[in-house]
């Protein structure tokens, strides 16, 4: 089974995260509603099992709680693809989501970085601040090790532009994570 169950513990948040790349249940609490939302979408369009439980220090903004919660999902994606030996490694989708299109490409090279080019017409969707888009996707790709690429191609509306993001990482990662002929990582190195 590919799973991995993650916690981290600071000042200002406190993190549980339990993933499964091959299914299951789905169970977000965050505090944040829109953020819940879109881990929700990310689990269900990418067929993971995801149970996510974050408490944070919401009474100074969401950026703490998002932010760590990127950080621990990327840390359970790495762990639960273990060597990375065995999965299609790349995956690229596009989503349109009303009057938005949202792209990603990815590659979980162990090489992490993030390429990031959206604009969002509206600061906050409810307690969400439009801006952690951007930070939780930093924080995903670094932890998981993935070479992340995201664009909004074009869109109005902010909670239609994050939407089509977060499903297109989705379905980019489920592409990325199917299993392949070979259980050796795919690399002319031999390894990730």
């Amino acid at each position: 089974m590919r799973t991995a169950v993650i916690d981290r513990k600071t000042k200002e948040t406190d993190i549980h995260v339990e993933l499964n790349l091959d299914g299951g249940k789905t169970d977000i609490d965050t505090g944040i509603g829109f953020f819940d939302h879109m881990l929700t979408a990310l689990s269900v369009h990418g067929g993971f099992g995801l149970n996510v439980r974050a408490a944070g220090d919401l009474y100074v903004d969401c950026h703490h709680t998002i932010e760590d919660t990127g950080i621990v999902l990327g840390k359970a994606f790495d762990s639960a693809l273990g060597d990375k030996g065995g999965i299609a490694r790349f995956g690229s989708f596009y989503v349109p989501m009303d009057e938005a299109l949202g792209f990603c490409s990815l590659d979980i090279s162990g090489r992490p970085f993030l390429v990031f080019d959206a604009q969002f017409p509206e600061e906050r969707i409810g307690s969400y601040d439009s801006c952690m888009t951007e930070e939780f996707m930093r924080a995903f790709a670094y932890n998981a090790g993935i070479t992340l690429h995201l664009r909004a191609c074009y869109g109005k509306n902010s909670h239609h532009i994050t939407e089509a993001l977060y499903k297109a990482l989705a379905h980019a990662l489920k592409a990325a994570v199917q299993p392949s002929q070979d259980d050796k990582p795919l690399s002319t190195k031999g390894v990730l």
